[in-house]
């Protein structure tokens, strides 16, 4: 399946492209900082149309999806935004889905690469239920305006209105005059800075292939507890009723010294055991923050002490104070 080309806003002034995960959408343009605080503010808007567009049509839609994630959406409210993950028969992450529902149909955006996958998962179990799947990727660019952003959602235009700020699915041919009507425009990486400051993991850097939702904090968020079965449900209740994930989510304040940020997968160790001491975890991902300094998110085994003295990344390391996200 192709995917979509570079986004048309990389023409705008400044603008430096993003590389890995998201690839075609800028990382920046010109001012990491002063695009963060745009976003802090409530002001500006990021360009995320390299996330891959998905709708679900019919009249079982709903409640055909409820059947297969791990979300309560049976009688999800027009308009109202949730999360979902889909759960591989062991009970590990394969799909978060971001979901809202019009009255029609229900628009849900997910992560660059994924929707090859997810699509053939989903056409793969429809059976006898009256639903129709669509890759809209060609047609609808998620963009990001965040939380206290007093921009109009344009007329027509689908949105996820939650805590952290609105998604719109936005008419990709549009999506240049959108830019010139609402920028500034903000970089990936200020969007990310942000996302890991409020410890909302992301599925492929937060995640790998045995994580399952207690680890990151996903029960409650996008795992529902009171519903019926669906795949990879007996991990969940069990973990939930008799047992703790075997690692955790952490956030971490990193020594504001280090010229280079540790990359996803930089080895998280006990500053006490020093350089050659065990791996106890990895850095999922590092941002440098605009109040807050060079930040990241680590998933380490649960039994790693609280107080604990880390250090992150090759050779000696990068020294980490860790706050709990995910508790032990």
């Amino acid at each position: 399946m192709l995917r979509q080309s570079k986004s048309p806003l990389l023409s705008l002034p400044g603008a430096v492209p993003a590389e890995g995960p998201d690839e075609g959408v800028a990382a920046h343009y010109g001012d990491l900082f002063r695009e963060q605080r745009a976003l802090a503010g409530g002001t500006g808007f990021v360009d995320l149309s390299h996330r891959e567009v998905v709708t679900v049509t019919g009249p079982d839609r709903l409640s055909w999806l409820h059947l297969l994630v791990t979300q309560h959406v049976t009688d999800l409210p027009a308009g109202q935004a949730t999360e979902a993950l889909i759960l591989s028969p062991h009970g590990h992450i394969e799909h978060a889905l971001y979901l809202v529902d019009d009255g029609e149909t229900t628009w849900i955006h997910a992560e660059p690469g994924t929707r090859e996958a997810l699509l053939a998962y989903l056409e793969s179990m429809k059976f006898f239920y009256k639903v129709e799947v669509a890759d809209r990727t060609d047609d609808f660019a998620v963009v990001h305006l965040p939380a206290g952003s007093i921009a109009e959602t344009p007329e027509g235009v689908v949105a996820r209105e939650t805590p952290h700020g609105r998604d719109l699915f936005l008419p990709r041919a549009s999506l240049t005059d959108f830019a010139a009507a609402h920028g500034p425009a903000a970089g990936v990486l200020a969007y990310e800075a942000l996302r890991v400051e409020a410890h909302r993991p992301r599925l492929g850097l937060e995640t790998d292939h045995r994580t399952i939702p207690h680890e990151l904090g996903l029960i409650g968020v996008a795992v529902h507890l009171q519903k019926g079965c669906y795949r990879g449900q007996e991990t969940v209740a069990r973990v939930h009723n008799l047992g703790k994930p075997p690692r955790r989510l952490v956030f971490l304040h990193l020594d504001g010294s280090e010229v280079h940020l540790p990359p996803h997968g930089a080895p998280v160790r006990l500053a006490a055991d020093g350089p050659d001491g065990r791996r106890l975890g990895f850095v999922t991902t590092s941002a440098r923050h605009y109040e807050q300094g060079p930040i990241a998110l680590a998933l380490v085994k649960r039994n790693v002490p609280l107080d604990a003295a880390l250090i992150v990344g090759e050779g000696a390391g990068t020294a980490a104070a860790q706050e709990v996200v995910v508790e032990p």
